[in-house]
C-alpha cells in the first residue's frame, strides 16, 4: 500500500487549502442538486400495493404511520433464500434507533420492504437487532414495479433507468439470466398529502449506498431537511442558527 508523501507543515497546509477550494465547490454543488431533487414532479401512486407486516396485511399508506413522508429502503431478500443480502445488512447494520427518531422529527417514516416472505423477515430481524420496521410485498407488483426484482417474466427489465438492452450493450453483461429473476437494491421515497401517496424519488446501484445519516436520507425526499420552516427552540436551537455559514 503506497502512503502519501512527507513534507513540511507549510507545504501540507498548501495542498490542504488546494483541497478545500474542491471541497467547497463539491457541497455547493450538492447544495444545487439537493434543491433540484426536491422540485422534481411527483406521480399518484393508484396501484393498490398490499404488504404484510407484523399487524397483518397492510397498504402503502399505512407504511407512513403518523408520518407526511416515507424512505423505503428496497432490500434484497428473494422468497427463496435464507438471509438478506450481506451489502443490505452492512448497511442496516449501521442505522441506530437515534437516526429514526431524526427522521420522525422531520415527519418522515422509514421501512424496509422485501420479496421474502414475513416469517423470513421478522426472524432474520430479530437475529440483527433491528428495530426497523419490515415489510414483506411478497405477491404484489410493488418489487417489479420499483425495478428492484427483474424478471422479464413478469415486467421489462430496468433498473438505474436502464433497459436490460442498455446494459447488455454498455456493460456487456445481463442484468439477470434468462428464465431467472434477479433483486437489486435501491431507495424510493414517498410523499402523502391528505389520502393520496406520491413517488417522488427512487435512486439505485451506487446511489442507493448508505448515505450518512438522518440529514443525508432527508435531502432525497421532497421536503428536505424542512429547517427554514423551523422557529428557533431554546438556546440549543438558537445557539445552532448563530453559527456562521463558512462553506463560501
Amino acid at each position: 500500500m503506497s502512503l502519501p508523501d512527507i513534507v513540511d507543515r507549510e507545504a501540507w497546509r498548501a495542498a490542504r487549502i488546494a483541497l478545500l477550494a474542491q471541497e467547497k465547490e463539491l457541497t455547493r454543488q450538492i447544495d444545487r442538486l439537493n434543491s433540484q431533487r426536491r422540485m422534481l414532479p411527483m406521480v399518484a401512486v393508484d396501484k393498490p400495493y398490499r404488504f404484510t407486516g407484523p399487524d397483518g396485511e397492510v397498504g402503502l399508506a399505512d407504511l407512513f404511520g403518523e408520518m407526511s413522508q416515507l424512505i423505503v429502503q428496497h432490500v434484497m431478500f428473494d422468497p427463496e433464500w435464507d438471509n438478506a443480502c450481506s451489502s443490505c445488512t452492512a448497511s442496516l447494520d449501521e442505522v441506530s434507533d437515534g437516526l429514526l427518531r431524526h427522521l420522525a422529527a422531520r415527519d418522515t417514516a422509514f421501512a424496509l420492504v422485501s420479496r421474502a416472505p414475513l416469517a423470513k423477515l421478522a426472524k432474520y430481524r430479530a437475529e440483527r437487532g433491528w428495530t426497523i420496521p419490515w415489510y414483506s410485498s411478497n405477491g404484489s407488483d410493488f418489487n417489479y414495479d420499483y425495478h428492484v426484482t427483474l424478471d422479464e417474466a413478469v415486467a421489462p427489465v430496468e433498473y438505474n433507468y436502464r433497459s436490460g438492452a442498455d446494459f447488455a450493450a454498455t456493460k456487456g453483461w445481463s442484468l439477470v439470466e434468462p428464465g431467472k429473476s434477479s433483486e437489486q437494491p435501491g431507495l424510493s421515497c414517498f410523499l402523502k398529502v391528505d389520502d393520496q401517496v406520491f413517488h417522488t424519488y427512487s435512486t439505485y446501484a451506487r446511489g442507493a449506498d448508505h448515505l450518512g445519516g438522518s440529514y443525508a436520507l432527508l435531502d432525497l425526499t421532497a421536503l428536505g431537511r424542512q429547517e427554514e420552516w423551523e422557529e428557533p427552540k431554546g438556546r440549543a436551537a438558537q445557539a445552532r442558527r448563530s453559527v456562521p455559514d463558512f462553506s463560501e
